[in-house]
């Protein structure tokens, strides 16, 4: 999560860890705060203990999930967590809305469109996969400022796509990181709370989403049992095995056969599969490979003899895939996009084999799955760069 500033009144409450020297900022917060009905400098009576006013930004599955645990948490009377909970989320083409919008109607929360952020008054805010930029003064409106549950294992994936990065490099440990918005620099700020999970064998970034969406949830309803003592014990990100995870973008999906191995593709239809398609050329046309299966032994021990180039297509007529040659070995495909959708049977006797048929003298090398390179996209003006979920 990336954000401009953190609120700068209200970070550190009354009751810090035990053992630990409270800081001058702290010191004149706790002195404050000691006066009767002392409020902050925007006017908002600041609570010392739940239950919390908070208003969450969030927009996509994974967020629906903290969302989910924030509700429950505020339904339950005799915990007494959570008082009042609003919901800002993004415009959608959707007449759906996007999951966020889609729950906080179903559960009646009061839900706003971005960059309408309501009028109320609130305790902490609450980010998680929201993708917009949150200003200054928006975020002091928050006297314990702003919590991001974020979906890696901070440093390491410091961005916006930490899932599908930790995917697509065959991480084996991933996690979630409960932080305190800091300004100016982008998923730097002290971790409240960190866990790790094994990632699960072939697992793809959907599947991974839940199982961190679920554990992030929990961990944020934690913090919030604690959160005065949570912000003083945060504890800053060490300097070392910072990695970042930038925006995926159409060209992500393209295969570079001639470069990638057999388990890069893989890693890679994992991650963005179910997102963008990946996408190769044929003839001149673009082709979206729509379901990839890992090739069994004995279908290659058939295929031995045939063309090895890089991009080499050959129809597996018993298994009725497509053998697709990569860097080091092969991958299967079952699907394919081209105008339509085509199974392996009808992309070859639709076009393969008329086309060999027709080019009878052709090297299979003309015929091969070759890297889609897509023109790059045009750089707009950047303006400073701010902030950034």
């Amino acid at each position: 999560m990336r954000a401009l500033v953190r609120c700068c009144c209200g970070h550190l409450p009354v009751g810090g860890g035990a053992g630990r020297r409270p800081s001058p900022r702290w010191r004149a917060l706790a002195r404050l705060s000691a006066s009767p009905g002392w409020e902050d400098g925007q006017g908002a009576r600041v609570r010392e203990k739940p239950p919390w006013r908070v208003l969450f930004f969030g927009t996509d599955q994974f967020a629906r999930e903290t969302l989910r645990a924030l509700h429950a948490a505020r339904e339950n009377k005799e915990e007494e967590l959570i008082e009042k909970l609003e919901v800002v989320t993004v415009p959608s083409p959707s007449p759906k809305g996007l999951p966020v919008k889609q729950y906080a109607i179903q559960s009646q929360l009061p839900v706003y469109e971005w960059p309408d952020v309501g009028s109320g008054e609130y305790d902490v805010g609450v980010v998680a996969s929201f993708g917009r930029l949150l200003s200054e003064a928006l975020i002091l409106k928050f006297p314990y400022g702003i919590l991001n549950v974020h979906p890696s294992c901070l440093p390491r994936w410091r961005g916006p796509a930490p899932i599908i990065h930790t995917i697509l490099h065959g991480d084996t440990i991933a996690g979630v990181t409960i932080m305190q918005i800091k300004p100016k620099r982008f998923d730097v700020g002290p971790i409240l709370k960190q866990e790790t999970v094994p990632v699960p064998p072939k697992s793809t970034s959907k599947e991974l989403e839940a199982v961190l969406s679920r554990l992030g949830a929990n961990m944020l309803i934690s913090v919030l049992k604690n959160l005065p003592e949570s912000l003083n014990d945060g504890r800053q990100q060490p300097a070392e095995g910072v990695t970042h995870a930038p925006k995926i973008s159409a060209a992500t999906s393209c295969i570079k056969w001639e470069e990638q191995t057999s388990e890069q593709i893989f890693r890679l239809y994992r991650a963005v599969g179910n997102i963008i398609p990946l996408q190769t050329l044929w003839m001149d046309n673009t082709i979206k490979l729509l379901d990839l299966v890992e090739v069994d032994s004995s279908i290659l021990s058939d295929s031995k003899g045939q063309a090895v180039i890089p991009g080499s297509v050959i129809y597996h007529k018993q298994s009725q895939i497509l053998l697709v040659c990569c860097k080091d070995d092969w991958i299967g495909v079952r699907s394919v996009m081209l105008k339509k959708t085509l199974t392996a049977t009808d992309f070859y006797n639709g076009y393969l084999h008329p086309w060999y048929q027709k080019n009878s003298q052709a090297q299979p090398s003309q015929c091969r799955f070759q890297t889609l390179r897509l023109p790059p996209k045009k750089k707009k003006q950047k303006k400073k760069i701010v902030a950034m979920q």
